[in-house]
């Protein structure tokens, strides 16, 4: 892989490639290479890399400017680290994107449209902090992610969008704190073919029992929509438990299937409102979410996913897992996959 490269595809991606491309998508680039042939669904998507982040910062003399606004900044002045950052976060959104890094955007983003048979592709853009020299750099950005977003105009906003929340007021105080220089952490943004979960059902997987470090059990929870809202935590799931080893031998596997509320979900919007939160039908709250079938495929997904990274550590690795369910395909996507934090660092 081209460590220069202003843009990449998921699949020029591997594990090794989180400096440039971030921990998502670096992820996602390692499993469409590797897990793809095994019949694991990944939606496809292109990568504007930490390098293109730079050049971005360089192309509009950021840098000095970004130093300047932080000069003596005492961080436990609230109102005055609230009103830098905000100074900083507009500087970046009102920056221009270098010739060359705006036409690259827009040809993927076209190339990508054609692969799905449109002209103009619903993605999901994504920010993933990059640090070279630091062990976790999830503190380093605010994650930003914008969802249904339509259009190389509107994917190129987003992109400066996730560029500017490296400098969230918690980020900056985080930064501070503890003096890491502020341009050894960059940022890559992922777009990715959104799935269509609005119709359909989403959730997270984890290849252990979070709650006792039980590892011979795949934890599946489920909503209906777009899965957001699991994410942020405001809405109850179905909670879906698969015996590993039973599931192996090749017998009935599920041994726990509890109901959730469900009550609302998101979906599509419309407009400058890219997606909003509906109600769910009482009917539908009564429902699980997935079929047996379909909760096993995600078990039988969720072991792959879990070898393939104990493998490559060498030792047992726990997986956290996204997973959509496209209502338009009724078909079943991994969206995301990085190891499980709490066990995986006691093992």
């Amino acid at each position: 892989m081209n460590r220069d490269a202003l843009v990449l595809w998921l699949d020029e991606l591997t594990i090794e490639d989180i400096p440039v491309a971030g921990g998502k998508n670096a992820s996602l680039g390692e499993m469409i290479r590797n897990l793809s042939p095994l019949g694991i669904n990944i939606p496809y998507g292109f990568v504007v890399t930490s390098t293109a982040y730079y050049r971005f910062l360089d192309h509009n003399r950021l840098r000095e400017k970004i130093k300047e606004i932080l000069r003596d900044l005492k961080v436990d002045d609230v109102t005055d680290l609230s009103r830098r950052g905000y100074q900083i976060r507009e500087l970046i959104k009102g920056g221009e994107f270098p010739p060359e890094l705006s036409e690259l955007v827009k040809r993927y983003y076209n190339e990508l449209s054609e692969k799905y048979g449109t002209h103009a592709v619903d993605v999901a853009v994504r920010s993933s902090a990059t640090a070279e020299d630091l062990p976790d750099a999830s503190f380093a950005g605010q994650q930003e992610t914008y969802l249904n977003v339509v259009g190389a105009e509107n994917v190129l906003t987003a992109i400066r969008n996730c560029f500017a929340s490296l400098f969230t007021d918690r980020a900056i105080s985080y930064r501070e704190s503890f003096g890491f220089d502020h341009f050894n952490v960059g940022i890559a943004v992922g777009v990715q073919k959104m799935v269509r979960s609005d119709l359909g059902a989403s959730g997270v997987m984890f290849t252990l029992d979070t709650e006792t470090g039980f590892r011979d059990v795949v934890v599946i929870n489920a909503i209906y929509g777009l899965g957001e809202l699991i994410v942020q935590g405001m809405v109850t799931p179905d909670e879906y438990m698969v015996f590993k080893p039973t599931f192996q031998q090749g017998y009935s596997a599920i041994i726990e299937k509890k109901l959730g509320r469900k009550d609302r979900k998101m979906v599509y919007g419309a407009g400058e409102d890219r997606t909003k939160v509906v109600n769910v039908s009482l009917s539908d709250q009564k429902r699980f979410a997935l079929e047996d079938e379909e909760i096993l495929k995600l078990a039988e997904w969720g072991i792959l996913i879990e070898k393939h990274y104990s493998e490559k550590k060498g030792r047992w690795t726990p997986m956290d897992i996204e997973w959509a369910k496209d209502g338009l395909l009724n078909k079943l996507f991994i969206v995301q996959a990085r190891p499980e934090t709490v066990h995986s660092r006691k093992e």
